[in-house]
């Protein structure tokens, strides 16, 4: 039993002896206690001063005496007015490092055929340009949440609909055809997806060209852009994509193709993956016909130019266009119809979209709809909401070819991190692979800790320099402490030193220890909690206060000078421990911990 859960225990055992009130144990849950007092857990005594009929000094002086009296756990107490701060038996933290020591995934609960199936879609990229830095943040997220549900014991599945249809996608078709000359990424020496994204900017450069000469004519821009010819072609190609023109969807598969080569490549290197991925083009029609079965059911409704809308006022929404009279679907059909697939596929018991928080009205109202058209799941989806991503020199247009590029932006973390690491003397001793694998787990890890550290909520400002530092919160400096204690390791190991063969039986831990072994024990609770929340956030702090406690301990304690065998292997074990509570965390992010560095 945790040892907050044996003093609530404790505690409500004390409140009815003392004054025959029976309290819920929740209640009596302890924290852990502020540094300026002396403790390790504090009870809240205000909920039980109804029943003590005293002042909470003497309410809290009773309650501590009889758990001092009562409870083995309890070595002293102090009060601090209402609060009672307990310093529980460091024989007790002993036990808990052991425990620790002796279970390979603490802090995970274990995934069985009959855990709740978990469905996490993320990404979501768009054919017709590369992935960014704002896709950059969403794969982060998605893949580490996909990590964090299954550690608090669900199956998942990693899901990925791809926006592969649309005026937009015409745009850089178009452009192609026009402007192209046959070109290939081969024949260009460059990845699919940004070939493309090249195309999706000059249709923009030579659409502004001519609605800037028909404005010279004396049009507004509005008539201007309504009878630009280009965009008029660009409609035009996407009516015979939709009719099923075979030259228009053989242009269509070939540059899909390109940009899903691209597409791959980019995953990989950011390291996430996923179980299943869909294609717009083949769900929008699977929407619509789920569109039309529930305007035959009464749940949607018609109007008299023959587009079909769902009432949501009811639920204090507007009315919600789901066909247009020519139709053709919308966003949200599309949405409803990769719904009907993944239902098919899957027998889901929660499903986590993680996307911008531009579309919380989006999924507000799919939510409605889903549960309306007869999906279990519907009414309880998840939409992981997160803030925008921004530049120190501000947001970034896709059109005018101002984004930050994701391979360009990883391309950029690994050089800096090499140049950071090798001024640092990081590398020294680094075989040419081993320093270029270094810069690559040090850079990746510096790019997802920066943003994976902010909570998802809020908006950010990324910035490179700032997250490749090997002091404060930022993955380098983690990952350098992971490294640290595996050189302590290597070093115990050629001087013939093994802790589990040592009784470590009556050493008695240290304040500095205990404080480590306190916040080594909440580690389970922070999964469950970054679980519950839907926060990496909450496991990258978690590890970067873990990681300062240690290296005060490791500045203030000798460990493989320590004479006495047995407190040299308990603190072996310490850093052993912390070492594998780092490298469970950051692998909840998806960053690799060097051995080296």
């Amino acid at each position: 039993m945790k040892i907050e859960q044996i003093i609530a225990s404790a505690t409500a055992r004390a409140v009815y002896a003392l004054y025959g009130t029976e309290v819920d144990e929740n209640n009596c849950m302890p924290q852990k206690t502020k540094k300026e007092f002396e403790g390790n857990l504090t009870v809240v005594v205000f909920p039980f001063l109804r029943a003590s009929k005293k002042a909470p000094e003497a309410t809290a002086q009773e309650i501590g005496e009889y758990l001092l009296e009562n409870e083995p756990t309890v070595a002293s107490y102090n009060v601090i007015k209402g609060f009672l701060n307990l310093v529980i038996a460091p024989a007790h933290w002993a036990g808990v490092l052991h425990e620790i020591d002796s279970n390979a995934r603490y802090g995970f609960t274990e995934v069985t055929p009959q855990s709740p199936l978990v469905m996490i879609e993320y990404s979501s990229p768009n054919t017709n340009k590369p992935l960014h830095l704002g896709h950059v943040r969403n794969n982060l997220l998605g893949y580490s949440l996909s990590r964090i549900m299954e550690a608090n014991g669900n199956r998942v599945v990693k899901t990925n609909i791809v926006n592969d249809r649309g005026i937009h996608i015409c745009k850089s078709m178009l452009a192609w055809q026009k402007w192209g000359n046959n070109i290939t990424p081969e024949s260009a020496g460059k990845k699919g997806d940004h070939l493309i994204g090249d195309f999706y900017v000059l249709f923009d450069k030579h659409y502004k060209a001519e609605v800037a000469a028909l404005m010279a004519q004396g049009k507004s821009k509005e008539e201007a852009e309504a009878s630009s010819p280009l965009m008029a072609e660009a409609r035009e190609m996407l009516r015979r994509w939709e009719a099923g023109d075979e030259e228009v969807r053989s242009v269509w598969r070939m540059m899909n193709e390109w940009v899903y080569a691209g597409f791959d490549e980019t995953y990989r290197r950011m390291g996430v993956d996923f179980d299943k991925i869909y294609y717009e083009s083949e769900t929008y029609l699977e929407g619509k016909d789920k569109v039309l079965e529930g305007l035959d059911k009464g749940i949607m409704y018609r109007k008299e130019d023959g587009s079909v809308w769902a009432d949501l006022t009811g639920e204090g929404l507007d009315h919600k266009l789901l066909l247009r009279s020519d139709g053709t679907s919308v966003y949200m059909t599309q949405d409803i119809g990769t719904a009907k697939l993944r239902f098919i596929d899957y027998p889901i018991d929660q499903m986590i979209y993680v996307v911008g928080n531009e579309q919380n009205y989006h999924f507000q109202v799919l939510s409605i709809l889903l549960d309306k058209l007869g999906f279990k799941w519907g009414k309880d989806l998840v939409h992981f909401s997160y803030g925008m991503v921004e530049l120190p020199e501000g947001k970034m247009k896709s059109r005018e070819g101002t984004v930050v590029d994701a391979d360009d932006l990883m391309d950029e973390m690994e050089r800096t991190a090499r140049e950071t690491s090798a001024e640092l003397g990081k590398l020294d001793g680094c075989t040419a692979e081993e320093a270029n694998e270094i810069s690559r787990m040090v850079g990746m890890g510096a790019l997802k800790y920066f943003i994976l550290k902010v909570d998802p909520r809020k908006n950010m400002t990324f910035n490179p320099k700032e997250s490749i530092d090997f002091n404060g919160n930022t993955g380098p400096f983690i990952q350098y402490t992971h490294a640290r204690i595996c050189s302590v390791m290597r070093k115990a190991a050629e001087a013939g030193i093994e802790y589990k063969k040592v009784d470590m039986t009556g050493v008695v831990p240290s304040e500095k220890e205990i404080d480590l072994i306190q916040r080594m024990a909440s580690y389970p609770a922070t999964v469950a909690e970054a679980g519950r929340t839907y926060s990496p956030a909450q496991i990258a702090n978690y590890v970067y206060d873990l990681v300062k406690e240690y290296n005060q301990f490791y500045h203030d304690f000798s460990i493989l000078r320590e004479e006495n065998e047995n407190v040299r292997a308990f603190r072996l074990m310490l850093s052993v421990n912390v070492a594998k509570i780092i490298a469970s965390g950051m692998s909840l992010l998806g960053i690799e911990v060097p051995e080296r560095m």
